[in-house]
């Protein structure tokens, strides 16, 4: 497996680099801010391979973008949408995923029963999104905002705009007569989550991808048929301090809060996502955009 970062213009603090700008006191503190003011309009693209072992040979080679946690609000920079959007069409991937969260909900309002209010963000995200292409098309999955808000609206919006969301199904993906799935479950924390129905029809033996917005529910999809899951969620906790980590991460995003992890049979892939919540601030967790090459895993030749 190999693991490439092409950035677009965002570049990554070292532990140096944060101590010499004094990442401890309080000029260092707004200097660190100005970078993650910046940082945070400028995706990266991470290109990864992952080899399954399942894989038919006619999907060696087959690519997916993922995109995630586009966070869309009222006053809010449409930059890293755009720039995330164009930097997929420039990849001309086989297939895109977006792994969910497309508003924000902030937490008093939620607590307040005003969630609701904010699906409206999804009409104007989904909109961007729309510009999105891909041969084998674009598909979604819910998260845990799109829940808290009217997941309904959310779901129309996206479909509406020519984006289907995956809800506790799963549909075939053909190439050259060979086949793989596409699944996609409903928000673990604020959806109606049914893992069972969602591979219940795909058959004992193929290749099953799974888009699942928390990382940290790859713990259960483990003992399942599924040989990846693609999820967001953590955002890398959005500011990522060298030798330390995340100061802060979400429910179902502390163990597996970024990047590639293999748990067992089970690949996962966290992406950083795209929008901000609480501060549009980021550090060493610059948006992302993911591009995944499936391979064939060729099995041991026992001599």
């Amino acid at each position: 497996m190999s693991i490439h970062y092409t950035s677009s213009g965002a570049s990554l603090l070292t532990r140096r680099k944060f101590l010499y700008t004094g990442g401890l006191t309080a000029a260092g503190a707004a200097v660190v801010g100005s970078v993650g003011l910046v940082e945070s309009k400028h995706p990266v693209i991470v290109r990864i391979e992952i080899p399954l072992r399942r894989l038919p040979r006619e999907f060696d080679g087959f690519t997916i973008a993922q995109l995630s946690d586009f966070h869309y609000e009222d006053h809010f920079s449409v930059v890293p949408i755009r720039k995330g959007v164009d930097l997929v069409n420039e990849l001309r991937p086989d297939l895109i995923v977006l792994t969910g969260d497309f508003v924000t909900v902030p937490i008093v309002e939620y607590h307040r029963g005003n969630g609701y209010r904010f699906a409206k963000n999804s009409g104007p995200c989904a909109e961007l999104l729309s510009k999105l292409r891909a041969p084998a098309g674009v598909f979604a999955v819910l998260g845990n905002h799109d829940g808290e808000s009217d997941p309904s609206y959310v779901v129309h919006a996206l479909q509406r705009h020519g984006i289907p969301v995956l809800m506790n199904r799963a549909l075939p993906l053909e190439r050259d007569k060979a086949r793989i799935w596409l699944a996609g479950i409903d928000d673990v924390l604020e959806g109606r989550p049914d893992l069972a129905a969602t591979l219940s029809k795909i058959p004992s033996g193929e290749v099953t991808i799974l888009l699942a917005h928390e990382p940290d529910f790859a713990d259960q999809v483990v003992f399942a048929p599924v040989d990846l899951q693609l999820a967001g969620h953590s955002h890398g906790g959005q500011i990522w301090i060298p030798g330390i980590g995340a100061p802060w991460l979400p429910q179902l995003a502390r163990k597996y809060p970024r990047g590639f992890y293999q748990i067992g049979k089970l690949a996962l892939y966290t992406n950083l996502g795209i929008g901000t919540i609480r501060m549009p601030v980021r550090l060493n967790c610059p948006p992302e955009v993911t591009l995944i090459t499936l391979r064939t895993l060729e099995p041991s030749k026992r001599t």
